[in-house]
């Protein structure tokens, strides 16, 4: 085990806050030198993503345009925690927010850390259900579409490549491993091969 590091703050944003810690050189149980080790740690408050299933079984996503990879992302609505906000809120006001659908009824699924490698930010994954048409409500500088896909077609997606966002994938293995999933999945499982495409299943 190295000893604590020496952390120092590089940069504080309106989101992130990034530090680089320091390990000092060590010994090995082999009793040969380790280097010095610096690795940056990006701090993030964590975040929500939205599994919303309209009463007709078709699942509510969004078409967003993404700055940091330069591409229009189909996935679920997903959106930061604010400081001390329950993450079950956080997840209805994103869904209104982006969707223009309201949950009726929220449910926790799971979570998990995105990538751990370089940041703390934990994924807090809901199903919403018995949703209700009410206004979008987009942030300024936000771009998205509301798209809708059956689970068939989103599975498909998923397979060929079509759809490549992380948290939208994590999100999907919590639902579907869930046991009333798994049972609705395997009636589904010979109708994903005739499914349309991420295109064709635009609102």
């Amino acid at each position: 085990m190295r000893p604590d590091p020496q952390v120092t703050v590089t940069h504080v944003g309106p989101i992130i806050r990034v530090e680089r810690h320091e390990f000092a050189s060590t010994l090995a149980p082999d009793g040969t030198q380790r280097p010095p080790l610096v690795r940056d740690v990006v701090r993030h408050p964590g975040a929500v993503t939205v599994i919303a299933v309209r009463n007709d079984g078709i699942l509510v996503l969004v078409r967003n345009r993404r700055i940091a990879v330069a591409q229009w992302l189909v996935e679920f609505c997903a959106g930061k925690l604010e400081r001390g906000e329950d993450p079950a809120d956080a997840a209805r006001r994103e869904l209104e927010e982006e969707t223009g659908y309201a949950a009726g009824r929220i449910e926790r699924l799971g979570s998990f850390f995105t990538s751990p490698g370089f940041t703390d930010e934990i994924m807090h994954v809901f199903l919403a259900t018995d949703l209700a048409q009410v206004p979008q409500r987009l942030e300024p500088g936000e771009e998205l579409e509301v798209v809708a896909m059956s689970r068939a077609e989103l599975a498909r997606a998923i397979a060929l490549g079509e759809i490549t966002d992380g948290k939208t994938l994590g999100a999907f293995l919590l639902w579907t491993l869930m046991p009333q999933a798994v049972a609705e999945s395997d009636r589904l499982a010979p109708t994903i091969g005739n499914a349309t495409s991420v295109g064709e299943a635009r609102v």
